[in-house]
């Protein structure tokens, strides 16, 4: 079983879901959401997969500035779910 999960940074709540569930073959999206303090302003989403008895691995990293990053493994697979605040960090696993 691995996972993939966002890093917080800062004092407001990451809320994504306990479980997802996807189907062989078809899309899914990763709900990840930042409730932010005031003040806070997201910035980047670091997404990481982390399987049992392994370092975490970075996936994405989407940033407003400087663009989305895939890295090579998951290239072509990994999507940004939205577009505008980075509140919504949420991500499509492809196929």
């Amino acid at each position: 079983v691995t996972s993939l999960s966002p890093c917080p940074a800062g004092g407001g709540r990451v809320e994504v879901p306990r479980s997802v569930t996807a189907v062989l073959g078809q899309d899914v999206v990763l709900p990840c959401r930042y409730r932010a303090q005031e003040q806070e302003q997201v910035v980047q989403v670091t997404w990481l997969k982390r399987g049992p008895g392994a370092e975490p691995a970075e996936v994405a990293v989407l940033n407003p500035q400087h663009g989305e990053h895939v890295q090579e493994p998951f290239a072509g697979r990994v999507l940004r779910h939205g577009h505008g605040d980075l509140g919504d960090g949420a991500i499509v696993l492809r196929n």
